[in-house]
């Protein structure tokens, strides 16, 4: 982080013209006494919401007919009085007032829908397509903005790259002779069109206020798509935990964007639940966790809240926030300029998805469970995509599904050939022609038919012991050779099919049909099994246990940190300022648990004591201390690996080391 503030909130306005009196409560001093509450340093506002209204008297769009002032006016000059950054927001994608007005601008989402009746009533938001007319009047709200207030950035929501079946894009499909079932065609014009907007949006800012900061959001900020992400001057990553995000996703989402050169944030919110979430508070202490998951990934500080529609600030809602930004406030000194340190590149399956078809949705569960594996085992890591400098990397994982064709087959023998080490699951490190493209040891056979089967290791996996573990999902075939078997596989004595079937759930495995299962080999080490899309569906503890056996058999003594009595459910990460000679480590802990039948919530922050560290340092530290608190901490330094023991946390410890 270098140029975006810290502790940002997002105040939501989606306000509909049912509601009378609009923003007839407002009032400056209570407006900036909640910001002041909030330590807040950057709020952005709203020009215009999802219903269409505008909150500012506008000749390119109609002010909310209950709103008798200029509300966005009132809150930019309110909070420029204190000092605070103020970002516009307008709804692009979403306008309802305009849907109602122009229905035949509306997305059509599939071919099949063409010709489907437009509801009458508009009962929720749709999307309005960027080839038609629209397109027109959201540049000139944009402009009109941008000429007419001091604002510090243009946030635009609802946007992305979709295929769309509407008139305009029919007759464009149509004038290139392509079929509305041509989905390369389709794809290929979603790109286009969202590119000629986030184009004609820069463009039309830059004449006004060249370099204004834009962003635009799409909700997930997609791995594999540089030239996505670089339409943006920084990067939001919207990821409330208890919204539909859970706390798996800004994590794995950071981890990703902190390789792409660009500031970003994390934006969580105050809600309960998400967006929208009148009277919904979650408690203090999940907002210190979220908050601290930001600084600890890099990123600054997002809130998510949203005006009464009368436009008096809720009091609850900034001591709220007010308890977590107070926090890091006098943390954000040591979490600016920083580059996450990584042992380990993951090269994401969402990442290669991507390239190979567009952004066309597909599960990643390869990537949430390599996460999830690599967070609880406290590996320093890093997601990445094909563009990204393999050189970094001591490891590179290719979880499950990662084909090694073309640029990416070269990447990768060039990779192993400088001295790094692959480890790859699944169907990954394959070639066009189904061979591995690197040494493990073994040559790739064929998918196998029996599932599940049983993983048996063949070294020691405490608790377990030796046994044989039950493993979904798909898994191959190999043939080994000059390969060092790991761990074998037990087939099942038959599929379960056709009413050949025993007990409950599966047939059990038959001790007689063993085969290889993990190998290693000169680049690397290779296992049969789609272990991480196991591990994000089930959730096995062997599996996490095997999968760290075969990661620090390749690491071996170049792991740079190790924390021996740190609670899985930790989070560790690392941080080095760039160009200084000072590392920044980050330890979190807050158990979850779940609430209601779907959200998983933190409410206690115990405290944590005595977390042993050891760091691989070339250089003897100078010091080594907890910050803020400007706490030394005893440490030992032997065989360039620095030892130390951090103090009792609750909640979150940066521990600072200069050498």
């Amino acid at each position: 982080m270098s140029d975006l503030s810290f502790r940002q909130v997002h105040l939501d306005f989606h306000t509909t013209e049912l509601i009378d009196g609009v923003g007839s409560r407002f009032s400056k001093e209570d407006f900036q006494n909640a910001l002041k509450c909030g330590h807040i340093d950057s709020v952005t506002l709203f020009s215009k919401c999802h219903h269409g209204w505008s909150y500012h008297p506008s000749e390119a769009n109609a002010m909310h007919p209950a709103l008798d002032f200029d509300l966005l006016g009132a809150q930019i000059d309110a909070c420029k009085e204190l000092g605070i950054r103020t970002p516009v927001y307008l709804s692009a994608g979403f306008d309802h007032k305009t849907c109602i007005a122009h229905p035949e601008w509306m997305c059509v989402d599939s071919a099949e829908k063409i010709g489907e009746p437009i509801p009458q009533i508009l009962e929720h938001y749709y999307r309005l397509c960027f080839n038609s007319p629209y397109l027109d009047m959201l540049v000139a709200q944009v402009e009109e903005v941008v000429k007419k207030y001091n604002c510090d950035e243009i946030f635009l929501d609802i946007v992305g790259i979709h295929p769309c079946y509407c008139s305009y894009c029919r007759k464009i499909l149509e004038e290139r002779g392509k079929s509305l079932y041509d989905t390369e065609a389709v794809m290929q014009l979603a790109e286009e069109t969202f590119y000629c907007y986030t184009e004609r949006i820069r463009d039309t800012i830059d004449r006004h206020k060249p370099g204004l900061p834009v962003f635009h959001n799409s909700g997930h900020i997609r791995r594999g798509n540089r030239r996505l992400a670089y339409c943006n001057t920084h990067l939001e990553i919207e990821s409330l935990p208890t919204g539909g995000w859970g706390y798996d996703h800004f994590p794995l989402s950071a981890s990703y964007a902190g390789t792409l050169d660009m500031d970003y944030i994390g934006m969580t919110g105050k809600f309960h639940t998400t967006w929208g979430d009148f009277g919904g508070y979650k408690h203090p202490n999940a907002l210190k966790y979220e908050t601290s998951l930001c600084l600890a990934n890099g990123a600054g500080c997002s809130i998510g809240d949203q005006l009464h529609p009368l436009g008096m600030m809720d009091k609850a809602t900034y001591r709220l926030i007010g308890e977590a930004y107070a926090d890091v406030e006098k943390k954000e000194p040591y979490c600016q300029d920083v580059r996450r340190v990584a042992d380990i590149g993951v090269l994401s399956s969402e990442a290669c998805k991507a390239i190979d078809a567009g952004l066309l949705n597909s599960n990643s569960y390869p990537d949430i469970g390599t996460n999830r594996m690599l967070t609880e085992g406290h590996y320093l890591y890093e997601f990445i995509d094909m563009e990204a400098d393999f050189s970094r990397y001591k490891i590179l994982i290719l979880p499950d599904d990662i084909q090694a064709v073309g640029q990416l087959e070269d990447k990768l023998k060039a990779f192993v050939k400088s001295g790094g080490k692959l480890l790859a699951t699944g169907k990954s490190a394959l070639d066009s022609n189904n061979r591995f493209t690197c040494d493990f040891g073994a040559d790739f056979i064929k998918k196998s038919e029996l599932s599940p089967s049983y993983l048996h290791p063949l070294f020691d996996t405490p608790p377990f012991g030796a046994a044989d573990f039950v493993v979904y999902g798909d898994h191959f075939d190999i043939e080994v050779g000059t390969g060092e078997v790991l761990a074998e596989r037990s087939d099942p004595y038959f599929k379960r099919e056709n009413g050949n079937f025993c007990s409950h759930q599966h047939t059990p495995f038959d001790p007689n049909k063993r085969a290889p299962a993990i190998v290693k080999g000169k680049d690397g080490i290779y296992c049969s099994f789609s272990i991480f899309s196991d591990y994000a569906k089930y959730g096995r503890l062997i599996l996490r246990i095997v999968f760290c056996y075969m990661l620090d058999l390749l690491l071996g003594e170049n792991k740079t940190l190790q924390m021996s009595n740190f609670s899985e459910k930790g989070i560790v990460t690392l941080m080095k300022r760039n160009g200084k000679n000072d590392l920044f480590q980050h330890v979190l802990y807050a158990p979850t648990f779940r609430a209601g039948e779907s959200i998983d919530v933190i409410e206690s922050l115990p405290t944590v004591t005595g977390v042993e560290a050891s760091l691989k340092l070339e250089k003897a530290p100078i010091s080594v201390k907890c910050v803020p608190q400007n706490q030394d901490i005893s440490f030992r330094y032997d065989n360039r690996v620095l030892h130390y023991t951090i103090p009792k946390f609750s909640c979150h410890q940066i521990v600072e080391i200069i050498y």
